[in-house]
């Protein structure tokens, strides 16, 4: 594994301690679908969220490295994610991103668009 793969997983650790502290209820980590992975999938109050997790060495290289056709690419997996799971189809859909940037409190963006 290399530095960035690490620096990757251990922002996705810290986003589900963050989002569990908030009342969060882990779905899933790492979700794997033919148009991409979502890096976690959770649940709170009716409300199933996509969460993109970006751990970089500052805020402005995570605010950078989100783009429309990622955004893109995390509904068209959360589609596949809901098909597979349609006990979850009738709830209410958002996504999110988590920031984690060096020497900085992670930042927990609610309900972004592409």
């Amino acid at each position: 594994m290399n530095l960035t793969e690490l620096k990757g997983r251990w922002g996705e650790f810290a986003a589900t301690i963050i989002l569990r502290l908030k009342g969060y209820r882990i779905i899933a980590k790492r979700y794997k679908t033919k148009c991409g992975e979502i890096d976690i999938i959770a649940y709170k109050q009716d409300t199933i969220v996509f969460i993109e997790v970006k751990a970089r060495k500052t805020i402005e290289k995570c605010f950078i490295a989100i783009n429309y056709h990622q955004m893109q690419r995390l509904q068209r997996a959360s589609m596949i994610f809901l098909k597979n799971h349609p006990n979850y189809s009738t709830k209410f859909t958002r996504y999110d991103v988590i920031l984690i940037a060096n020497w900085h409190l992670p930042q927990h963006i609610e309900n972004v668009t592409a």
